[in-house]
């Protein structure tokens, strides 16, 4: 390992150690730190209810999905609605969704969820991907844009005309044409950056609501 690898590696350990979202993470089981940044934004914009079909895109290793089933079961002990995961990595199990490791690009997997949907359409779709960063800044917001830009081509096709996108993408180039995208796209658009994105991050989380 290079010195500038090892370096930075230790100054990532060592600011998770410090991050107070890590540690609630842990103390409340969630998966990942990513989880107060949904139910953050889920107290501002109440984007679950109950009876709600949702895909989570890139859901490894499940933060959001784990968030996602203690909304739709609220006070009750079991979940009233569906949610389906999806990432080309593997997800530990999670009672009360349904998970499919693959690509959702791919015909295949694309079938699978179908399958899965049983003929409904998708009240939400929610997407919080990122590439691997290669530390290149320029290189990395553009292949956030085009993860990005497939996960809304997704949602656009699978969507009920009054469902819902948030979908994550990084502040930079490409990011205005994103946005004009996605302003064609839904009646209402709104921008949120949560408290638990970190503040020296460029990341931002984009809301549509209403397929036009």
């Amino acid at each position: 390992m290079s010195k500038s690898r090892s370096k930075s590696s230790k100054e990532w350990l060592n600011r998770q150690h410090k991050d107070l979202f890590v540690k609630r993470a842990a103390q409340a089981g969630y998966r990942s730190r990513s989880a107060f940044k949904l139910l953050e934004i889920q107290e501002r914009d109440k984007l679950f209810k109950p009876g709600m079909t949702v895909v989570d895109l890139g859901a490894a290793p499940g933060g959001w999905s784990q968030v996602a089933v203690d909304l739709l079961r609220g006070s009750s002990a079991t979940i009233n609605g569906k949610i389906i995961a999806l990432d080309i990595l593997p997800i530990v199990p999670i009672e009360g969704v349904d998970i499919i490791q693959g690509d959702f690009r791919e015909p295949e997997v694309h079938e699978k969820l179908l399958e899965l949907l049983g003929g409904s359409k998708i009240d939400l779709v929610i997407s919080d991907m990122a590439p691997n960063f290669s530390g290149i800044g320029s290189s990395d917001v553009l292949r956030a844009v085009y993860l990005a830009e497939i996960a809304l081509e997704f949602a656009k096709e699978v969507l009920e005309p009054n469902g819902s996108f948030l979908v994550k993408l990084f502040q930079g180039e490409g990011f205005i044409e994103y946005m004009q995208l996605f302003k064609h796209t839904f009646k209402t658009v709104v921008t949120r950056k949560p408290k638990a994105s970190r503040a020296e991050s460029r990341e931002v989380y984009l809301l549509g609501r209403g397929v036009i």
